[in-house]
């Protein structure tokens, strides 16, 4: 399964693990990707999402149809069909 957000874009970044040496070696930080399934009442179908838990907020405060249209209007691609 990929590491990215379907909807934020949030994927993995490169970084270091630093030893109290101060010895540096390279690391990887993953974003926090689930599988979630919504029902979408506006238009009475369940879609299934890769979204990290930032997303996943949003969609618990704005709900799962106004944050999609919210990211349409902006025009970013989410992938799914309204």
């Amino acid at each position: 399964m990929s590491k990215v957000c379907q909807l934020t874009g949030k994927r993995p970044i490169t970084g270091n693990n630093v030893s109290h040496s101060k010895r540096r070696t390279k690391r990887r930080f993953v974003p926090n990707i689930q599988k979630k399934r919504f029902f979408v009442p506006e238009t009475g179908e369940w879609i299934t999402l890769k979204i990290s838990a930032k997303a996943m907020r949003n969609i618990n405060k704005l709900g799962v149809y106004a944050y999609l249209k919210k990211l349409e209007r902006k025009g970013i691609d989410t992938g799914v069909k309204l």
